[in-house]
């Protein structure tokens, strides 16, 4: 993934002068949780529950500095009810990266690529996968992914399979939907997206039904050269119950406003929706900065997808907006964003949880 500092193409959209027009009651309240041991944005999180117990995982990101000498693999973990986190030796490799993808399944957590980032910015998707013991602390190294990616939306299914969809490789966005199995450490293409391929995206499942929007797409030019494009584009995805390989994609409507760049998402089996928090509506390279040369800035509302009816829902969102996230997960009895980025670049260590109500 080389450096992104390209011209960025916003797409002309419809947008509704009052954004809290169609607001339902719900709204996102929040409070917040120990803070990490340090600043930490664009990390990849997940929960995994051992013998009852909730363990939050935090791996790679980059610090306060924003240089690609603050990029890192550390590893962090709280269990739940705890007043602080451990510090856990880092991924294996202990390579600098942004964009990494992370998923649970069982009683272990998932890592998958991310990228690295030279002195002279070139940036390479790397393809390592490990499994990681929240309990122990231990990495397992696993097979590759078959085409390394980052910036992609991650999600676990029938507590077996790891999907991923979309992403960078190295030079370009690719259509794949890879799908890894935990129990046999082996790799398959399922269906691939039909629309455009992305980075930057959101998603989350419920059941078999998957739900991804937004993030950047690659724009070429007749003079070879490209632009950056936020997409709008919101996709459905069914999975087939007899063989998960297949997958119907559906092109739904796009949630009201501008589109956004990593927000975190997730889905609530309770609601039958997935939920969006954050991001920014000017997508930027890993320092904040926009690919326009303007400073990119959160977005300050919540979104949720009604899987039953297909509309869309503003939430009023409490706490600080932020964005550069890598994952929205279920933790205590609410919804986690771990760390990111607030206004005016700044990088955070506050882990805040939402309660919808």
């Amino acid at each position: 993934m080389p450096m992104r500092e390209l011209r960025l193409l916003l797409p002309c959209l419809l947008v509704s002068t009052n954004l809290w027009a169609d607001q339902a009651a719900l709204s996102l309240h929040s409070s917040t949780l120990p803070s990490l041991p340090a600043p930490v944005a664009n990390n990849a999180v997940t929960t995994v529950t051992v013998d009852d117990i909730e363990y939050l995982v935090s791996f790679a990101g980059i610090g306060s500095g924003l240089e690609h000498s603050d990029t890192h693999a550390r590893t962090f973990v709280h269990r739940n009810g705890d007043s602080d986190w451990v510090e856990h030796r880092p991924i294996p490799g202990v390579v600098g990266r942004l964009a990494t993808t992370a998923a649970s399944v069982g009683e272990l957590a998932y890592v998958f690529g991310g990228y690295s980032v030279a002195e002279d910015g070139t940036e390479i998707s790397t393809p390592w996968v490990h499994s990681f013991d929240p309990v122990a602390g231990v990495f397992a190294e696993l097979s590759p992914m078959p085409v390394p990616v980052d910036d992609a939306v991650s999600f676990t299914y029938e507590d077996r399979y790891i999907y991923l969809i979309s992403g960078w490789h190295d030079l370009g966005n690719v259509n794949l939907v890879q799908r890894y199995d935990t129990v046999s450490d082996t790799w398959t293409q399922a269906t691939p997206i039909p629309g455009t391929s992305l980075f930057g995206h959101a998603g989350g499942i419920v059941g078999n039904n998957v739900v991804y929007c937004d993030g950047v797409a690659v724009v070429p030019h007749a003079d070879r050269s490209r632009s950056f494009a936020a997409s709008d584009e919101c996709w459905l995805g069914i999975i087939n119950g007899k063989d998960s390989r297949r997958i119907d994609w559906r092109p739904i409507k796009n949630h009201p406003g501008l589109p956004r760049y990593r927000m975190a998402a997730a889905g609530l089996p309770s609601l039958n929706g997935v939920l969006f928090v954050g991001g920014s509506e000017n997508p930027y390279n890993f320092d904040g900065i926009g690919y326009d040369g303007n400073p990119s800035e959160p977005a300050k509302h919540g979104l949720l997808f009604d899987l039953e009816t297909s509309t869309w829902q503003v939430l009023r969102q409490g706490g600080a907006a932020s964005m550069d996230h890598r994952g929205l997960v279920s933790f205590g009895g609410g919804w986690v964003i771990t760390g990111g980025m607030l206004a005016g670049q700044t990088v955070t260590d506050t882990v805040t949880q939402y309660l919808l109500r």
